[in-house]
């Protein structure tokens, strides 16, 4: 437990707190229990909650998956205030935007949602409306300084912690929380990945009314369907849930192998399947991103262990950079075998590519492999989807499912094809570093003019920087006054008291 590693009075408070936890709600599941006390919290936290859902590599699997449940709980807000959200953002009167605007059906930390009735040449259309939550944004604001506070101290009372730079997360959650709370930005993810699945099987998002969207509001079509985590319901509308289970798979390696962009929020209550059995996405506030050599460095791992080449999936670490050159290569292979043997004595549908993932990165932390972001959201975003696609089809074999994918992606980015890519690439950016080369010949003279001055004159600094140091100076001698000053009255006062 965290707290074991406190002392003094901070671990004597941990040491309370489970006291008085231990009597509570013990009927409940620890799931339940954890969900509950942060939606009690309000919506910065449940905020907070959804965020460290996404990273693992702070708080554990087990919680992060807790965590992954926090969804859809917070109060609705009244429709008046939804109403002067919309037409704050729009500039426009919600008569003049929609034929009709009904009460919320949904509500989460951030913004909730109504169904609407617009206009079309056709007759009336059903469309989803999200609203920002009044007031979002400054409760966000004014909690953020207690996350900080909390961040800090963990820095300084946890030395474990440390490595995981539990500031920077929350700087990470702050930017991410900015982000999610501009409509605008969700739109447009939405409107990059509707480009990207256009013609791919059984998987599409809504498409985004841009005329109702702005800051506060996003107006998308209705989407009629069971959501994913109503099984029964699937079954009893006649569904074959093992081909949507392996659809889901399939869409989200493609979506993050060939697109490098990824929906990484999909928990159940994300996902709707439509009559003819397509998936449909909804709510991409939180989206990942993977570069090319983070899609590399997927593709061949996975591809790695499916032939027990763990030279090679250690090679592609190192390749990456993920992994310092002072260690052993050989070394490092023999960590990864000790993953990859265990899972090939199993029959292929107990294995969990998800947790291949994780015990990866868990025996990457020996071998200095810092915190990458980018890749502890593709992790988490696999262990729920993979959760997903489990509780439709118990049967469900990830690598087959996965094979065809993976196979296609490698044989067009690390075959012939791909040296042909990276060929092409490799053109593209010498002519561009050559349509360059007159201005860092200038800017390579300038700095060649600077360092001559520099050396005869010697170094010179601007007013600002002169003013600036002053009074650094100026506060480290006042602090010098200040605590000579408290050492001679504490002095005075112990001879006082020695007479």
């Amino acid at each position: 437990m965290p707290g074991d590693e406190l002392s003094g009075f901070p671990k004597f408070g941990w040491r309370i707190a489970r006291l008085l936890t231990r009597r509570r709600a013990r009927h409940r599941q620890r799931s339940e229990r954890l969900a509950g006390a942060v939606a009690r919290l309000g919506p910065s936290y449940v905020k907070l909650g959804q965020f460290l859902a996404t990273r693992p590599d702070v708080v554990g699997n087990d919680i992060a998956v807790d965590l992954a449940l926090l969804q859809d709980r917070m109060h609705t807000f009244p429709r008046e205030q939804a109403v002067h959200g919309i037409e704050g953002s729009l500039g426009r009167s919600v008569d003049e935007l929609f034929v009709e605007l009904d009460a919320p059906v949904a509500a989460a930390s951030i913004a909730q949602v109504h169904s609407a009735q617009v206009a079309r040449d056709a007759g009336a259309a059903k469309v989803a409306v999200k609203v920002i939550r009044p007031g979002v944004r400054k409760a966000f604001a004014r909690d953020l300084e207690s996350f900080f506070l909390a961040a800090r101290l963990q820095e300084r009372w946890i030395p474990s912690s440390r490595r995981l730079k539990p500031i920077e997360v929350t700087e990470t959650l702050a930017q991410t929380t900015k982000i999610e709370m501009d409509l605008r930005l969700e739109a447009a993810a939405l409107s990059e990945i509707g480009e990207n699945t256009r013609d791919d099987p059984g998987f599409r998002v809504p498409h985004v009314d841009w005329e109702r969207t702005g800051r506060d509001v996003l107006t998308m079509e209705w989407v009629d369907g069971i959501k994913m985590s109503d099984v029964e319901g699937l079954r009893a509308a006649g569904h074959d849930l093992p081909k949507i289970a392996a659809n889901l798979i399939q869409s989200f390696l493609r979506h993050t192998l060939r697109d490098g962009f990824f929906h990484a929020d999909m928990h159940p209550g994300n996902l709707f399947v439509e009559a003819d059995g397509t998936i449909v996405a909804v709510d991409l506030g939180i989206a990942g991103r993977l570069g090319k050599k983070e899609r590399r460095f997927l593709a061949e791992i996975l591809y790695g262990f499916i032939m027990r080449d763990y030279r090679r999936v250690a090679e592609v670490h190192f390749e990456a950079g993920y992994v310092p050159h002072k260690h052993n290569v050989s070394a490092f292979a023999q960590a990864i075998r000790a993953i990859g043997e265990p899972i090939h004595g199993q029959s292929a549908e107990t294995i969990s590519m998800a947790k291949l993932l994780t015990l990866l990165f868990e025996v990457t932390e020996l071998f200095d492999m810092q915190t990458r972001p980018e890749l502890i959201l593709l992790q988490k975003t696999m262990v729920v989807v993979e959760g997903v696609a489990r509780t439709l089809d118990p049967a469900f074999n990830m690598w087959k499912t996965s094979e065809p994918v993976v196979g296609h992606w490698i044989a067009a980015n690390l075959g012939p094809r791909g040296m042909l890519g990276d060929a092409r690439e490799g053109v593209h950016a010498l002519m561009s570093l050559a349509r360059q080369a007159p201005e860092i010949a200038a800017r390579t003279e300038r700095l060649s003019r600077e360092i001559d001055a520099m050396a005869e004159h010697g170094l010179r600094f601007d007013e600002a920087t002169a003013r600036a140091i002053g009074k650094a100076e100026a506060r480290h001698t006042r602090s010098g006054r200040v605590a000579l000053w408290v050492i001679a009255l504490a002095l005075v006062w112990i001879g006082w008291k020695l007479m």
